[in-house]
């Protein structure tokens, strides 16, 4: 894990958190790529033969032959009463505290009269979802809680899950999540084909107006290349964590909270910055002690060495400079006084303050979302949320009177740009009006 003093040092280590970003993005992008062909490929198998490339994508990767392609819910069911009470009611807790935030996010419709006219915004839900949920190794139920609940809350009256199964192999924990959120429409396909079949439609799977959730690289193409047919959440990057400390922090606490980014997967990054040298050298040596305990050390290790670094800063406000140009994933902040600290920040995905609000709880039970913006994309992008479910139409309702208030000058706009149609459509109703005058 690198060490950095300067200013100098660490606009280097900048660029190389930029190469990271486009090397899990444009990579995806290049002209001629050949995982852009593959995936290009994929979407149009899909459209032209619908189910029948499905089945044949799902026994080429997943190594299931599918008779059915939708999960029965006495399936679902069964899968899911195999889970340990412990983990129900964990999953129980969450949804709890996720749907308690989410609502807080609900916008209503409104409108208001000014001189002659009512307008206003009307706010309807989405009609239909996709979730993608990553299967095989990566399996989350928290990624069923993060993206479902969102949508339900929003009022999304149809929501699909694709939930990949290699071999034919179903996560009962995953199972256990859509169970209990009362999801009935599942289907066992993963990959770029399953992303193409929600975005397009087939024979068995209805085409979805939005699709949200994580997936490989195939699965963020996909999603790119599907992008203006259906809309997307965002395109996620490998996870991130940057922690601002002064001298009053915990060394045990932020070593540890750095490995929990860093198991993810070697393009993980986690970061320190820190106004106290003091404070750098103990979570250096307790990040060694912590790293040799860890399951996942190998994987964590490449991702320290990759793309971790302890930053020293010469002060609270430089630090903040520091986490802003960088515009992490995960933010926490455990410094003297937190609070005051807040105004600093301008990029983040998510903030955590204090000691005690560790990363990992907003993962699972904290309520707020766990998708959030990666590769520095909080700088304009926010975390999943009920807003995502739902559209936003103006309303706009003109008596005769506030029509007159404003034509001339729509009629003079209208002609300056040379839409004589549009000038011609406000004349007609003039005409109209003064006629009833006279």
């Amino acid at each position: 894990m690198r060490e950095i003093y300067t200013k100098n040092e660490f606009k280097a280590f900048r660029e190389i958190l930029r190469r990271r970003a486009l090397g899990t993005n444009s990579d995806l992008a290049g002209e001629g790529n050949p995982l852009q062909g593959t995936v290009s490929e994929i979407i149009k198998n899909i459209r032209d033969r619908g189910d029948s490339a499905l089945r044949q994508y799902t026994q080429q990767f997943d190594k299931v032959e599918l008779n059915e392609l939708r999960i029965p819910e006495s399936v679902i069911e069964q899968s899911a009463q195999t889970v340990e009470p412990k983990i129900v009611k964990a999953l129980k807790l969450s949804m709890e505290r996720i749907r308690r935030f989410h609502k807080r996010q609900l916008e209503k419709s409104w409108r208001y009269s000014y001189k002659g006219a009512e307008l206003g915004q009307l706010i309807r839900p989405l009609e239909r979802v996709g979730v993608y949920v990553p299967g095989g190794k990566a399996s989350y139920p928290s990624t069923v809680l993060m993206n479902v609940i969102p949508a339900q809350t929003a009022g999304v009256k149809e929501i699909a899950l694709c939930v990949p199964t290699p071999q034919g192999e179903l996560n009962p924990y995953v199972m256990r999540a859509i169970w209990e959120l009362g999801i009935t429409e599942v289907y066992p396909v993963g990959g770029a084909q399953a992303v193409a079949a929600m975005a397009y439609g087939t024979e068995s799977i209805k085409k979805v107006d939005k699709i949200t959730g994580p997936g490989n690289m195939y699965v963020a193409e996909a999603k790119k290349q599907v992008f203006g047919v259906v809309d997307i959440d965002m395109i996620a990057g490998p996870s991130e964590i940057l922690i601002v400390s002064d001298d009053s922090g915990d060394p045990e606490f932020i070593a540890a909270d750095l490995l929990s980014q860093a198991e993810h997967d070697e393009m993980a990054s986690s970061v320190l910055i820190t106004t106290s040298k003091t404070m750098l050298a103990s979570v250096k040596k307790m990040l060694k002690s912590k790293l040799e305990m860890l399951q996942r050390e190998n994987i964590a290790q490449i991702s320290l060495n990759n793309f971790g670094a302890m930053v020293y800063a010469e002060s609270i406000e430089q630090a903040f400079e520091y986490s802003n140009e960088i515009a992490p994933e995960h933010l926490e902040i455990m410094v003297e006084n937190p609070d005051e600290c807040v105004s600093l920040v301008k990029n983040a995905g998510a903030v955590f303050i204090g000691n005690y609000s560790t990363e990992p709880l907003g993962d699972y039970c904290a309520g707020p979302n766990h998708t959030l913006p990666t590769n520095g994309t909080s700088r304009f992008f926010s975390p999943l949320g009920v807003y995502d479910f739902i559209k936003r139409t103006s309303y706009i309702n003109f008596s005769e009177a506030g029509f007159l208030n404003i034509a001339d000058a729509v009629f003079d706009l209208a002609s300056c740009e040379g839409l004589h149609g549009h000038a011609d459509s406000v004349m007609v109703r003039l005409k109209r009006l003064k006629g009833k005058q006279q």
